[in-house]
């Protein structure tokens, strides 16, 4: 096995893309499996923006992102972390199913855990997978079960903001950096340029507190950050209404702390249901906080 880091290129990028695929396929046709903590990865839309994540990662931080290769060249694992202003976060590991067992997934972790040694706070996406939970619960991490929000989106049962939610975009990024800060312990930084170029941005800022909300036309709620649940409310159920009745809404990777969510998710018509694990070190779970797939 070679371990080398993933290259900012749109090959490295699909072989990375490819390996979550078939993680994601076994775990699926495991028995009593759920999808929980999977990134969606397969529709065009989606591969486009799991390429570029990628891609931007390795870019801004190369240090955390890693391909475990076999004799003959061919990828078997990855891993994507990122390092930002103290906090580390860990967004994907994942091994093809024939080579589990063989220390893959543990030299990928160490790799990337090596990369984020003496910082003070861990956040990692985890599915239900036991390999995966032991090798978090070995480095140190506890795990906390989460849950999703899903469905065709009823308009009707959510009531207006109660407050000033306007589109933003790059003018706030200073704003957006500051809530990362508060609620997660460091900004995401340049992670916000990228998340700008395929999501609309909902932002608040008032006495009641600040926040934003990145929203996709498909309807993920990307990322939400606030520094009270009052604008968290306002935030989800601002980005909720500016997307057309019906549309298939996502939000996902929700700590039992974000009972807020539920809320606004339960007045949209949309079901709550099992999503994985979101594994810390050194933090308590973000709140007011929806995490993102790729950045976390």
């Amino acid at each position: 096995m070679l371990l080398r880091r993933v290259r900012d290129s749109p090959r490295d990028a699909e072989s990375v893309r490819r390996l979550a695929l078939a993680s994601r396929d076994a775990a699926a046709a495991e028995p009593h499996a759920s999808p929980g903590g999977t990134e969606p990865v397969d529709c065009p839309v989606a591969a486009v923006r799991h390429r570029r994540a990628t891609e931007h990662l390795a870019r801004t931080d190369p240090e955390g992102c890693w391909l475990a290769e076999d004799g003959s060249g061919r990828p078997i694992g990855a891993v994507r972390a990122a390092l930002r202003e103290g906090t580390w976060a860990l967004s994907l590991l994942v091994v093809r199913p024939e080579a589990r067992g063989a220390g893959v997934g543990g030299a990928l972790l160490e790799r990337a855990i090596a990369h984020g040694r003496g910082t003070l706070r861990g956040i990692a996406r985890a599915t239900a997978d036991p390999a995966a939970a032991r090798l978090l619960r070995r480095a140190g991490f506890s795990l906390h079960p989460t849950l999703r929000l899903s469905g065709s989106l009823d308009t009707a049962g959510l009531t207006a903001p109660d407050g000033p939610a306007v589109e933003g975009g790059a003018g706030q990024r200073d704003l957006m950096d500051s809530v990362d800060r508060a609620v997660r312990g460091g900004a995401h930084g340049p992670d916000h340029e990228e998340l700008l170029l395929h999501h609309r941005v909902v932002v608040a800022d008032d006495l009641a507190g600040s926040g934003y909300c990145y929203v996709a036309e498909d309807g993920r709620v990307e990322l939400l950050a606030a520094t009270s649940r009052r604008i968290a409310s306002r935030l989800l159920t601002a980005a909720l209404l500016s997307l057309p009745a019906g549309t298939a809404v996502t939000v996902d990777q929700l700590t039992a702390d974000q009972q807020w969510a539920v809320d606004v998710g339960l007045a949209a018509g949309l079901r709550v249901s099992g999503s994985g694990l979101v594994a810390l070190r050194g933090m308590r779970p973000p709140a007011p906080y929806v995490p993102s797939p790729a950045f976390l």
